[in-house]
């Protein structure tokens, strides 16, 4: 139940992001995040950890193994009241009081690591799935855009055919009108493979078939306003909360180490059957031997759990260090995610001013011709900046997400 709980909790979570496209495409994505965290084969390996480390609490709830032992005496040795025959020992050792329960809580605080790990890979499968998304969205602006200048060059290309049969122009031009055409084709076929590509990872990390088809978004658009976010949480991240966890886990287990340094005590009981004298005959004839036992084992000379005490102590210094490095690692991450999600902005904005005016560039161009003046090489020339700055756009606008994706992991 709790895992199911903390699938719509992450949903929930990343929906801070989700704010940024548009309503059909926010709920798409969303969708197909659950459908990864329902499906995954990772996601369901960590949670199968989880469950045999927590049925490990059964395992170790239990006393030690009972001896029994059995003995026939070829050699009856005599006693005064007979002859014994055959020897019944029963005998069972007892831990340290509490010594059981030490161990449920410290397999219990293993357990509890595994959780976190469940935690990691759900969000670190929302980023992959995330950014698989993005680039399909991103892939299929690009084919529009290619596809929208394909018709663009055909409609110039009919513009300096009707030139050449007036002589305003060149056959030349007709033939670098149609080379940039077939330059673009190109790049539309390029794409499409990556596009199969891309799909074939993003429906695997669903877990399902790669020819599955994908809707995506034809466009994204960069929010006016980022969401807010708060860089103190990434001391609360999972990856770090696994550091803590398992410094418990090492508390838990010194504490079983002191308890197993305890002596533990035995209870036993012999039987022992006697054979009745012929020789003689009295009131203790052949009377049974009936033995209560009692031991004590006591770690005089072991120094294994003084040793024990020093690698926790250590280890538990080395978690520490790890968490702390992690922690200048997360940090960086996020710096670096938040900086260049800026830069995409900027970026961003850059290119629409540029594209703006090589359309305006572009009219100018066009109206000439109405005076029996153009220049096909020049037309050219704009056509590819202006295709330079929507491809420019696109890669911004995936920038942005992708930046903003991997944030929503660090910092919610």
């Amino acid at each position: 139940m709790k895992l199911i709980k903390f699938d719509i909790k992450i949903i929930v979570i990343f929906s801070f992001s989700l704010f940024t496209i548009n309503f059909l495409g926010a709920q798409e994505l969303q969708s197909l995040i659950s459908e990864s965290l329902l499906n995954s084969p990772k996601i369901k390996k960590f949670e199968l950890q989880y469950r045999i480390a927590s049925e490990k609490v059964n395992e170790v709830n239990t006393l030690p193994n009972t001896d029994f032992g059995v003995g026939y005496f070829v050699s009856e040795p005599e006693t005064r009241t007979g002859a014994q025959r055959f020897k019944v020992s029963i005998k069972q050792r007892l831990p340290w009081f509490g010594s059981i329960t030490a161990r449920e809580n410290y397999i219990n605080s293993l357990a509890f690591t595994k959780y976190e790990d469940i935690t990691i890979a759900k969000r670190k499968l929302i980023v992959s799935v995330s950014k698989s998304y993005y680039k399909l969205a991103t892939n299929t602006a690009k084919k529009a855009i290619l596809n929208n200048n394909i018709k663009l060059l055909k409609t110039y290309e009919t513009l300096a055919l009707k030139s050449v049969e007036v002589g305003k122009a060149s056959v030349v031009d007709v033939l670098l009108l149609q080379i940039r055409t077939n330059e673009i084709q190109q790049l539309i076929r390029f794409l499409e493979q990556q596009y199969i590509s891309e799909q074939t990872n993003f429906n695997k990390l669903l877990n399902r078939d790669k020819d599955t088809a994908i809707n995506t978004l034809n466009a994204l658009d960069i929010p006016s306003v980022d969401f807010e976010m708060n860089p103190e949480k990434l001391v609360f991240h999972p990856e770090l909360l696994k550091y803590d966890k398992l410094y418990q886990s090492i508390e838990k287990s010194e504490l079983l180490n002191q308890k197993e340094n305890k002596p533990t005590i035995g209870f036993g009981l012999d039987y022992v059957n006697v054979s009745n004298r012929t020789d003689l005959n009295f009131s203790d004839n052949g009377k049974d031997i009936l033995m209560p036992m009692l031991s004590i084992s006591i770690p005089i000379f072991n120094t294994t759990y003084k040793s024990k005490t020093k690698q926790n102590e250590l280890q538990q210094q080395e978690f520490l260090v790890q968490k702390q490095d992690r922690l200048n690692a997360l940090e960086v991450l996020l710096d670096n995610a938040i900086n260049n999600r800026v830069f995409a902005r900027v970026s961003y904005e850059t290119q629409v001013k540029n594209l703006k005016q090589a359309k305006n560039a572009e009219e100018i161009l066009v109206k000439n011709y109405e005076t029996g003046m153009i220049d096909f090489k020049e037309i050219l020339d704009i056509q590819e900046l202006q295709l330079k700055f929507e491809m420019n756009t696109i890669e911004s606008v995936n920038n942005y997400f992708i930046q903003t994706t991997i944030i929503n992991y660090l910092a919610q």
